[in-house]
């Protein structure tokens, strides 16, 4: 689907149907890369219609000239959500580099937003400034890895556990054609200036903690943002459900089998806060 902004074209994807949750991407992740993660925890959930949307340079949505920074980003972010779902609330969502500009969505909507959800969330924009550990392996198989290609083997330098079965998950991830693919020049242009790579404000200063239920999920061996960022925002979110899991890497592929549980119970949460 189609956001026609005034000289930009937003592409998303939905899913669902029900109250809106929009669902913002890692950085250089596209809206079906993105759904395909997701789903597996939300898609036999019913009630709620998920948007999953194509930023500036992501997928099928174009770079723009003069998209040259997350702050502009963050304002064709804001546009689209006003133009698909007008006057709705609705419920955030953000993965790495995604839970970044979710917080800069929050900040300037808090007040029709219904909850939050942040995954290996990108607390702090530029690499540099991240407080992360050093990469470590806790697991690896040689046979496995003796049999990648280059482009699994360059993956694999991220990933904490290196066995068969999360090389059966990167096989798995959708093929996209070359029309879908993210434009990493573009991009790369923004992330390569710190001052480009961050928002002008401060997206965590709040007027007032937002006090609908929320949910950080981070990963203890997590190189590329770390977790203990995420715990210097505790007081910003008096019902939020802060999680570090151990043996999990910026994927959070190793613990697929506890998000889900984690993100229902947050979505219990949010329902019966709207129930009043």
């Amino acid at each position: 689907m189609e956001c026609q902004l005034d000289d930009l074209t937003i592409h998303y994807e939905t899913y669902g149907k029900g109250r809106p949750l929009i669902m913002l991407p890692g950085w250089g992740i596209d809206a079906h890369s993105h759904a395909h993660y997701m789903e597996q925890f939300l898609g036999d959930r019913e009630g709620w219609q998920r948007f999953y949307i194509d930023p500036p340079g992501h997928g099928r949505t174009p770079g723009a000239d003069w998209v040259t920074s997350l702050d502009q980003m963050l304002e064709v972010l804001l546009a689209c959500i006003d133009q698909i779902i007008p006057g709705q609330n609705f419920v955030l969502s953000g993965v790495s580099l995604g839970a970044y500009l979710a917080r800069g969505v929050l900040f300037h909507r808090a007040q029709t937003v219904d909850g939050l959800l942040l995954l290996i969330p990108a607390i702090v924009s530029e690499d540099a400034h991240r407080d992360t550990p050093d990469h470590v392996v806790l697991v690896e198989d040689s046979q496995v890895m003796a049999a990648l290609s280059d482009e699994e083997n360059e993956l694999m330098e991220i990933v904490v556990v290196r066995n068969q079965a999360i090389l059966d998950w990167v096989r798995a991830w959708p093929q996209l054609p070359e029309e879908a693919q993210s434009d990493q020049v573009f991009l790369q242009q923004i992330r390569e200036d710190p001052v480009r790579y961050r928002c002008s404000f401060d997206i965590d200063a709040l007027e007032q903690p937002f006090t609908k239920p929320a949910l950080f999920v981070t990963g203890r061996q997590d190189a590329v943002v770390g977790y203990a960022d995420a715990y210097r925002l505790l007081d910003n979110y008096p019902r939020a459900t802060f999680v570090v899991l151990d043996r999990a890497g910026h994927f959070l592929e190793e613990k697929e089998a506890l998000i889900k549980p984690l993100i229902q119970d947050w979505l219990n949460r949010v329902e019966e806060n709207l129930a009043g």
